[in-house]
Parts: C-alpha cells; sequence; structure tokens
C-alpha cells in the first residue's frame, strides 16, 4: 500500500464522516472476524475514521491464536505478545447502524506495518480465492443462511423466548415487534432479505439473504448476526447462533448458497448434465463434495458442531448431494445453486466461502463429475459416507488435502489445524451438556 493509496482512503474517509455525522453517528466498528469464528472489535471516535482509513488501526496478531473462549493457544505461526498489524476498514461497506444508534461498522481487512497482507487475514484469502476465479473466466455469487436461538434474557441457561411450534405462525406472532424492528433494521442497513421464518427448534429462526459476491455474501453475514444481537438485547432477550445451543436440541446450521457463473449466465442451469447442471458446474460440485471432509474443519470448525452434524436432524451429515435433498450435505436448487448444509455459524464465513469456493475450482480444474445423486434420506443408504463425527478427524483430513492447504498457505493452514486442536483439547473432558453450555453463547 503505497502513499498514494493511503491519502485516497484519507480523503474517501473524509467525504463519508459528513454524511456520518447526519446520522448522529460517533463511533466506527471495524471488525474482524479470528480463526475460531469469533467477530473481535477495534473502534474509533468518527472524527478518527480517515486517519485510520489511511494508516489502519494497531490489533496484535495473537488474535491468529485464539480460541472461541479467548484462551490463547501457543501456536505454531501464531500466539505470544510480540508484532502488531493495522486494521483497514472497507470504506465501500461502511454502513450506519439501525440496531445501535450512534455507531457505524466497517469490515477490516489486516496489513502489517508495511502495508502487505497479512498472510492470515482471512477476508483477504476468501478475495484472493475469488480473484483466482476470475482468472479462470468465472463468478461465484453466495448468500448465508442465518439461524439462531432466542432466549429468556438474564440466564446463562437456554430458555425459549417464545412457546409457539415449529415452523408454527404462532411463534411469529409472539415475537412480531422484534421481528418488524430486526427486519426494518437490516433494511435500513441495505440488507436484502430473501425470507424469514421461525424454524424448528425452540425459539428458533431463520433468515436468508440475497447472493452476492463471495467476500461481501461474508460481510453481510457478520452484519446480520451482529444485527440480531443488538435487537436481541434491545428486546430484553438473548441471541445464540450456536451450532448445540442445548445437548439435546437440533442446533443452528449456517448453510452457504453458491452459485457459478460465466459471461452473465448462471451454469446450474440449462447444460445437459444432472438436473439441468453444465459441465463446469457440475464439475464445481463435484470438487466441493469429493473434499467435504477436510472442509468440515473450515465449515464446522468446533466441537460443538459435531453434536449437530448427525443424521436425520437435516444437518447434512452425509457426503452425497441430491436435488432438493434436505439430509444431503450438498443440495441442488434446480436451475439455481448449491446449498451446502453442513456448515453451521461457528465457522469464520470469509474461510468459508474461501475454502469452499477452492474446493470448486479444483473440481473444474480436474473436470470432476458427480456420482449418481440421492434421493432417499441417505441414512437409509448401504454405505454412504458419513462426514467426520468430530472435530479430530476434520483436522486429520483437512491437513491431508493439498489442494486446501495450498489455498490457505502453509503458515495459515498450520495455524487453522493448531486452533482447532486447541479447541478439542479445551474440551476433551466435557459432556455434551457441557460443552453446550460453555459455547452456547459465544456466537
Amino acid at each position: 500500500m503505497d502513499t498514494a493509496e493511503r491519502e485516497h482512503r484519507r480523503a474517501l474517509a473524509a467525504d463519508l464522516v459528513d454524511d456520518l455525522l447526519e446520522q448522529d453517528v460517533v463511533a466506527v466498528a471495524l471488525t474482524w472476524v479470528d480463526h475460531s469464528g469469533i467477530t473481535r472489535v477495534k473502534s474509533v471516535p468518527l472524527a478518527a475514521l480517515p486517519g485510520a482509513a489511511a494508516d489502519g488501526v494497531g490489533a496484535s496478531p495473537v488474535f491468529d491464536a485464539f480460541l472461541l473462549d479467548d484462551t490463547i493457544i501457543a501456536g505454531r505461526h501464531a500466539g505470544g505478545p510480540v508484532g502488531d498489524l493495522r486494521l483497514f476498514p472497507d470504506l465501500d461497506r461502511l454502513t450506519a447502524l439501525a440496531a445501535q444508534p450512534g455507531w457505524a461498522w466497517a469490515p477490516a481487512d489486516r496489513f502489517d506495518r508495511q502495508g502487505e497482507p497479512h498472510p492470515q487475514d482471512e477476508r483477504g484469502l476468501a478475495r484472493a480465492v475469488a480473484d483466482r476465479l476470475t482468472v479462470h473466466g468465472y463468478e461465484v455469487r453466495a448468500g448465508f443462511e442465518v439461524e439462531w436461538v432466542v432466549g429468556r434474557g438474564g440466564t446463562d441457561e437456554f430458555r425459549p423466548a417464545t412457546t409457539g411450534p415449529a415452523y408454527g405462525h404462532a411463534r411469529q406472532v409472539e415475537l412480531s415487534d422484534y421481528a418488524a424492528d430486526l427486519l426494518s433494521a437490516l433494511a435500513e442497513q441495505d440488507v436484502e432479505v430473501l425470507q424469514f421464518h421461525p424454524e424448528y427448534a425452540p425459539g428458533q429462526f431463520e433468515l436468508s439473504t440475497a447472493p452476492e459476491d463471495p467476500v461481501h455474501a461474508a460481510d453481510t453475514s457478520v452484519l446480520v448476526r451482529e444485527t440480531v444481537r443488538a435487537i436481541t438485547l434491545r428486546h430484553g432477550m438473548r441471541a445464540s447462533f450456536s451450532p448445540k445451543v442445548t445437548a439435546d436440541g437440533v442446533g443452528n446450521g449456517g448453510h452457504l448458497h453458491l452459485s457459478l457463473w460465466r459471461d452473465g449466465r448462471n451454469l446450474f442451469g440449462g447444460g445437459e448434465g444432472w438436473f439441468g447442471l453444465t459441465a463446469d458446474a457440475e464439475a464445481f460440485a463435484a470438487g466441493v463434495l469429493r473434499r467435504l471432509p477436510a472442509l468440515c474443519a473450515i465449515g464446522v470448525p468446533s466441537v460443538a458442531g459435531y453434536l449437530r452434524l448427525v443424521p436425520r436432524q437435516w444437518a447434512g451429515a452425509f457426503a452425497v448431494w441430491g436435488l432438493e435433498n434436505r439430509e444431503a450435505a450438498l443440495r441442488l436448487v434446480a436451475g439455481r445453486d448449491l446449498e451446502v448444509k453442513c456448515y453451521d455459524l461457528s465457522a469464520n464465513p470469509y474461510l468459508v466461502v474461501a475454502a469452499t469456493m477452492a474446493a470448486g475450482l479444483a473440481g473444474i480444474v480436474d473436470s470432476a463429475r458427480l456420482p449418481e445423486p440421492v434421493g432417499v434420506d441417505p441414512a437409509d443408504v448401504p454405505g454412504a459416507e458419513r462426514l467426520p463425527t468430530c472435530l479430530e478427524e476434520a483436522v486429520a483430513a483437512f491437513e491431508a488435502d493439498e489442494v486446501l492447504t495450498e489455498a490457505f498457505g502453509a503458515e495459515f493452514a498450520a495455524t487453522i489445524a493448531d486452533v482447532r486442536r486447541g479447541e478439542i483439547a479445551r474440551f476433551a473432558d466435557c459432556s455434551p451438556e457441557e460443552v453446550a453450555a460453555l459455547t452456547r453463547w459465544r456466537h
């Protein structure tokens, strides 16, 4: 990042300050998501935004070694008190927060002191993989489904804030004002919500966002979750995005939708392959399917996630694909996109889109082909491959996968493995009930 670029950023931020002042903004939250899926933040007063845009805001690289409970591990390439990074806000995503009056938000990219991208910057990795697809002539559009449960305030136990049935309008009526405030805030923040509804588990809701470029889709996932959190607190309740809120419950997913485009055409439709897939879209999907066990170390990165990833709970516990099959890890929505159902919201969304795109691109390069689709519950199919049943299995698969470790780079991949093993050790002696309780309010 040279002097001219820094001064351009300073001037752009200065131009934005007046608009934010008119919206009564007094401070800007600069967020990044760490390797454990926790959104971390440094904030600046509004007057300091131009300086932050030009010179960054200091942050230790130690956050690469944080576990979800704020334990710091001693990793091979992360951990310890030495070093400094700079957080640079993405001014294109600068947003006044309707759910937090007085605040604005921007996702941050992490650079070193010399202005070079940090090799473990999650957002930068997502951008780099998207750029690789562009070089090959492809564009990916992505969107997330966000699931959460609403609990009563004033307790660390989970007590559902609603009594209405699964998918029941009664549940939505009970929290009608809450839901309206949430959707209004998201609309004011220019988040396009495709649908919103009560989900299966007690107190559970879900919303889906419109497809965007992959980096902005991950940004939107962060913004949606923090908006949900803020609105829920303002209504005197608590929101949990944990994959396993209670040990005997269904848990929250974080499904990723991906479509592959070339020259303005969605390649998931109009082809001669399965259900109208083009050869490129099939190869992309086959690449993702082939690497699902390794992808679980990214998309199901917590011990709690494997309490959720079990058969017959629509969690996508089998490494199979099928047309509109909600028990398959990969659900094809004919003519539209591919849904990865096994992922959850303990995952870093930037790493999720980066790793999944890398797997899909490898499938295209290899001209991979899909096996027969599964049109029934895969639990009833003899020999259907289960995805990893614990985080240890997923980490081993990730480390053995040359495509993913190359996409991440040696340092980044090693730190991902170190952080995952740190969480495994942290919860080694915990019962499922203890795991659920200790992770319930972290994400």
